[in-house]
């Protein structure tokens, strides 16, 4: 090791995994999301949106319109008429390159029904109508009864014929949810009622003017996803009345082979297939800037994956003005750091880390070319311009940095957090002390996005960081009382506190055990 410390339990899970990508994830499900518009007695447009219960595994606290996944039992609900604009058999392409002959067709039985059903769980409106077309009466509460139920008894189908078909999207490899969802626009009716947020799908909905919520996505007082944002954009532009050429053209969200993910303005994330560790699949990569732009690690070190990051980087260049000019690393791992020397080959840009990130890489043959220090500001030019403030952030890795982007204080954590699940502290790079004060500092900082490594951005990262350092402490009272009971061994310990874990994982989290132990011994807190 020449000096440096030998791997550590996770870094030698992460070698053996090298050059094996994880499969590919099964295939995405089948939904439908519905955009509620009216005008407002000024005459201007107004939309239905909600934000989504911060517990939900999937997009927790993002904003989106109601929606979610197709049933089995939507293809035998009452549907009155079809969706406007989609012919039968229509194949509309749900990202870049996509082959329409390969899909599934736009309207697959039952996706109205669940457009519609999805509507009245998630917001208590009902478009339904009888047998002869008259207007429903007013619904039950959902919850009270089920929908086919509540269809059956008062005679009546969900009226399809309110729906306009507003465009396809696949859901980007964030995690092991993903969606084909298919969007419908619907004007509401004041016979329709007032809708409103139904807990635990969402905990709060208002209406909104779609410039209005562009403007609150510009200052991260929102999250929401790339077609809430296009949807926005049309309707704000052209209203309701928009055609479906216009509506349907998804040009200018597009970066090469990949829809434009910018969950928060100047920060475009580009998931890449990595050798990482389950249930992670992919390493984002980030792109900071308007106009120069430095690169967040390029960790995928697959030749197809490299290619993919820099058609990518091509395309917002070309695009959007976006010119890298700068390789920042958040850690030394390999699934942070394994395309780095080819990217920086390929875009002639000096790379920039830790000076212990860049003590470990280097001995992997990873040029860096310059440090990057705690409080280190960057100004990149651009309309408008970022700052990019440098946070050291140990705990995960004694070199881990994050970086804040400034106006706005959204974070680009690395693996401080994870959206997946539990990061990884395996000593002795990995420390607890560190980690915990680590997420301390963050969360007083406040940060209203954070942007992870794996898995979806976080909505209120103030919340997510004091939530994930909540749950280290309680684990850490686990690990000190099954100490106090006896136990001294990482291996006993976690089978007395980590029940139900998978046995492939157990290592791992004897060296998170470990991790406590040391932290406790630190403190003083081990007695015999």
């Amino acid at each position: 090791t020449d000096g440096l410390e030998a791997p550590s339990l996770y870094e030698t899970l992460l070698a053996a995994a090298d050059g094996d990508l994880p499969a590919p994830a099964r295939p995405p499900r089948a939904s439908a999301a519905v955009v509620p518009w009216r005008r407002d007695a000024a005459g201007a447009i107004a939309v239905y949106w909600l934000r989504r219960g911060r517990a939900l595994p999937f997009m927790g606290g993002w904003h989106a319109f109601p929606g979610g996944g197709l049933d089995r039992a939507d293809a035998a609900l009452p549907v009155h008429a079809a969706p406007q604009g989609i012919r039968p058999g229509q194949r509309t392409p749900n990202e870049p390159g996509a082959d329409p002959d390969a899909l599934d067709p736009d309207l697959p039985p039952g996706l109205a029904a669940c457009a519609l059903r999805e509507l009245w769980e998630e917001t208590g409106l009902l478009l339904a109508v009888h047998a002869d077309g008259r207007p429903a009466p007013a619904p039950p509460p959902p919850g009270t009864a089920p929908l086919a139920e509540h269809l059956g008894a008062a005679g009546l189908a969900l009226d399809a014929s309110r729906l306009r078909f507003a465009g396809r999207w696949l859901t980007p490899q964030l995690g092991p949810h993903r969606f084909d969802n298919r969007f419908f626009l619907a004007a509401w009716r004041p016979e329709d009622g007032e809708p409103g947020p139904i807990p635990p799908e969402s905990d709060g909905g208002e209406w909104v003017r779609p410039a209005e919520a562009l403007a609150r996505w510009e200052r991260a007082e929102v999250v929401t996803a790339p077609p809430i944002l296009h949807l926005l954009a049309r309707l704000a532009e052209e209203g309701p009345e928009v055609d479906d050429a216009r509506l349907l053209d998804l040009a200018d969200r597009d970066l090469g082979p990949m829809r434009r993910i910018e969950i928060v303005p100047g920060a475009i994330l580009v998931p890449l297939r990595t050798a990482t560790l389950p249930p992670a699949t992919h390493t984002h990569a980030y792109l900071l800037g308007f106009g120069e732009a430095v690169l967040v690690d390029p960790g995928a070190g697959d030749a197809g994956e490299i290619a993919r990051l820099l058609a990518v980087l091509a395309a917002a260049r070309e695009r959007l003005g976006r010119r890298v000019t700068e390789i920042w690393l958040t850690h030394h791992h390999a699934d942070h750091v394994a395309g780095v020397a080819a990217v920086r080959a390929a875009l002639g840009v000096p790379v920039r880390a830790h000076p212990l990130t860049a003590e470990r890489v280097a001995a992997r043959g990873v040029p860096v070319d310059g440090p990057l220090a705690d409080g280190e500001r960057r100004r990149l030019a651009g309309a408008p311009p970022l700052e990019l403030e440098v946070l050291h952030t140990p705990g995960h890795a004694r070199g881990h940095l994050a970086f804040r982007l400034l106006p706005s204080g959204a974070v680009v954590c690395g693996d401080l957090v994870s959206g997946l699940g539990t990061v990884v502290i395996d000593p002795p790079d990995g420390d607890m002390d560190a980690f915990l004060v680590s997420l301390e500092r963050l969360e007083r900082a406040a940060p209203p996005v954070l942007l992870p490594a794996h898995g979806a951005p976080l909505a209120d990262g103030r919340e997510a960081l004091a939530a994930v350092r909540s749950h280290r402490l309680e684990r850490e009272a686990e690990v000190l009382a099954a100490w106090r009971r006896g136990l001294r061994e990482p291996a006993a310990i976690v089978r007395e506190v980590y029940s139900g874990l998978a046995a492939h994982l157990a290592p791992l989290a004897a060296r998170q055990v470990a991790a406590h132990l040391d932290r406790l011994a630190r403190h003083r807190q081990l007695t015999s």
